[in-house]
């Protein structure tokens, strides 16, 4: 079978390109070039997936690929990731919410462009492979999307947007490994990213100047509405935040809702940043066609949430309503909300309106 790998630079992906090899198939590396840093600020912050470091990363993928005689290809995809991943992550922020850039990279971008490209190329390949610590299955006529055997590494969360055609074609090599495994694999074949440092973060600098919005003062109130400090651009905060308030106050104090339109940042305590409902939209249905009754399932509100039992309901336009069993801290309008049955990813979709156990005057 041939196969072609998105290559990242870093040992997961290094390892998925090895194994496929190894199980003799014929791959070829193919890498996104993001980074063009036309009108963006120069970062100076760890490394992650989107910045100025990104030629290194090219290399090692190179590198990877040189090692293992598989040949190698880059897309320049700066225009595509600048309209359709860079201009969603400001637009979300400038409403006040809180966006989620690695989801809608994953389904447009590495799943998306990427492959498309590669084939526009001239490159004829059977799946398309990932990193990933996830894994796919197929089952009752449908292709479904599961966590990974790591829990620790599980990044299904990431993945639910993938649609039937995406899971179809894709491979996740290191979906029944661990973290320790793949380092150790990776060093016993001596492939040059055996030793390379994790990326995780989205961006390597401050967001502010990714953004870059010119500051807007803005009231810094307390559930009541009474002002308590002042706050330079909504987009400076999430649902759930507590450090960087810039607000002295007898106990901790957590952000409970950014408002664009009235450039008001609500905070209070840990109790009032609880919520159990929410609504989701623009979902996407894995696991089934579309939620057609009341289902209990699992819900995780951010990729580090550990998952909470809830009940979601079908509403008009394809939305639905998450009732929790329990409170949940700092669920974020603009976040993902992903539904699992056991380690089944059923689907997931966008946060819209959380109902706080706080209401605002």
């Amino acid at each position: 079978m041939k196969v072609a790998v998105g290559m990242s630079g870093g040992v997961d992906s290094s390892v998925a390109a090895w194994l496929l090899r190894a199980q003799g198939h014929e791959v070829v590396g193919v890498c996104m070039a993001l980074w063009d840093g036309a009108g963006d600020a120069a970062p100076t912050g760890r490394h992650a997936c989107y910045g100025p470091d990104e030629a290194g990363d090219i290399q090692d993928a190179q590198a990877v690929c040189q090692s293992l005689g598989v040949p190698f290809h880059v897309f320049d995809c700066a225009r595509e990731y600048k309209e359709t991943v860079l201009a969603y992550f400001k637009a979300e922020y400038a409403a006040g919410r809180t966006p989620n850039p690695c989801v809608k990279c994953n389904h447009l971008m590495k799943f998306g462009f990427l492959p498309a490209m590669a084939r526009r190329s001239g490159l004829d390949f059977d799946r398309f492979a990932t990193g990933h610590y996830a894994r796919v299955r197929q089952s009752a006529g449908r292709w479904l999307l599961l966590k990974g055997a790591d829990a620790k590494k599980d990044q299904s969360y990431f993945l639910h947007r993938l649609d039937q055609g995406q899971l179809a074609q894709s491979l996740f090599p290191l979906g029944e490994l661990d973290k320790e495994e793949v380092r150790r694999l990776a060093a016993d074949h001596q492939l040059p990213t055996a030793a390379k440092r994790e990326s995780q973060d989205f961006y390597c600098g401050d967001y502010a100047d990714l953004l870059g919005f010119p500051s807007r003062d803005g009231a810094i109130v307390d559930k009541g509405g009474n002002v308590l400090g002042t706050h330079r651009g909504v987009w400076n905060f999430t649902p759930g935040q507590r450090k960087g308030l810039g607000v002295a106050a007898a106990e901790p104090l957590y952000v409970l809702g950014c408002d664009a339109r009235s450039n008001t940042v609500t905070v209070g305590r840990k109790a009032d940043a609880l919520s159990s409902v929410f609504t989701v939209s623009n979902l996407n249905w894995i696991a089934f066609e579309r939620l057609r009754a009341p289902l209990r399932l699992t819900v995780k509100t951010r990729s580090t949430h550990p998952g909470a039992w809830a009940l979601v309901e079908p509403l008009g336009a394809g939305g639905a309503k998450v009732v929790c069993d329990e409170p949940q801290l700092a669920v974020a309008p603009g976040q993902s909300a992903v539904f699992y049955d056991g380690d089944v990813v059923a689907g997931g979709g966008i946060i819209d309106n959380v109902h706080p156990t706080w209401s605002a005057p």
